[in-house]
């Protein structure tokens, strides 16, 4: 979707840009309710009425007396942008004096050629020996924008940023000062994070939204009845004890354990539904345009998948025992805690 070239000094790698991250889900279009039909807009001038096209549109700004000025594709086209084929480095610093809120989306770096080659890896492994990213300023269509230069694997990434007057003071959000949590209260709340986080695993996530709506798409195509929806958990209004409610989430969140080990429910049990899904849905893709080598390359890359998750379930059933008699000591010490404070 880009070509240009990383500019450092007098050092120039050619490289293209892909995009790193896309939407998933359905794409819904808007319909006249009655009969389905298409709803289509027009674009019409407010002073003359008339329908205007495409290539008499122009941008314009108006300002607080009123006045309008009208910017032409051609305006536009003449503004300078230095960095319209560049990836231009400003300067490299350490990687922790860049904060997620200044990030906005995602790009793969590849060299452009095999002359690219050499430059691209010695820039990537001198990112990763002194532990720096660069921040450089790069042109995508017609916005210049600030952007982050680093590594990921084996590939660089650029991250657009936003211009520093583009992100907001949070000053005054935070609670105030005066607001303490006492040593045992932390304990608990550090007692219910490690209980939440056995045995979790981001890649099991999914968008529940996103499969309710194809579900319903499908229900509406094949002239079914939908699904009901499932209730969702209202969030509570009012925290009244503190340690009573860590306490119960850790309880709420042991029951659940042991009832997906039984095979009863629980999060255990929604991971396994949910990678069965999963399977489902990759028996169900078609095959890759692709053939020859790529294919070959990706069946080996699914074998040696298979052969990790089978490794890993195996691990796993070793290690229960050990997670049964750890969780059972971290819950009598958080009951023990509880009584203490109360």
């Amino acid at each position: 979707m880009w070509k240009g070239a990383i500019g450092f000094g007098l050092v120039s790698v050619p490289v293209k840009l892909y995009a790193a991250t896309e939407d998933h889900g359905v794409r819904l279009h808007e319909v006249h309710d009655k009969d389905g039909g298409r709803v289509r807009r027009r674009s019409v001038c407010s002073v003359c009425g008339e329908e205007v096209g495409y290539e008499h549109i122009a941008k314009g700004y108006e300002d607080d007396e009123g006045r309008t000025a009208i910017l032409t594709k051609d305006d536009l086209a003449d503004l300078p942008l230095p960095s319209k084929n560049l990836i231009d480095v400003l300067a490299f610093v350490d990687a922790d004096r860049i904060t997620p809120l200044q990030l906005a989306r995602s790009y793969y770096l590849a060299p452009e050629n095999g002359a690219a080659n050499k430059p691209y890896v010695l820039l990537r492994e001198t990112l990763k020996k002194t532990d720096r990213v660069a921040v450089s300023k790069i042109t995508i269509r017609t916005r210049e924008s600030l952007a982050l230069l680093r590594v990921q694997d084996d590939l660089m990434m650029v991250h657009t940023m936003y211009w520093p007057d583009e992100i907001r003071d949070g000053a005054g959000l935070a609670p105030p000062d005066s607001v303490t949590v006492r040593p045992q209260e932390l304990k608990m709340a550090t007692s219910l994070m490690d209980t939440l986080s056995e045995d979790f695993d981001l890649d099991d996530l999914e968008d529940e939204y996103q499969r309710a709506l194809d579900e319903l798409v499908t229900a509406r195509l094949d002239k079914k009845t939908p699904t009901a929806a499932s209730d969702t958990t209202p969030a509570p209004d009012n925290v009244i004890d503190l340690m009573s409610a860590l306490q119960a989430s850790i309880d709420r969140a042991d029951r659940e354990d042991r009832d997906g080990k039984s095979g009863t429910g629980g999060r255990t049990a929604r991971k396994t539904a949910k990678s069965a899904a999963a399977a489902g849905k990759s028996a169900k893709k078609p095959a890759a345009k692709d053939s020859g080598t790529k294919d070959s390359a990706k069946s080996t890359g699914t074998a040696k998948s298979t052969t990790k998750r089978t490794a890993k379930t195996t691990e796993a059933k070793k290690s229960t025992a050990k997670k049964g008699a750890a969780k059972a000591t971290k819950k009598t010490a958080a009951k023990k805690s509880s009584r203490r404070a109360s």
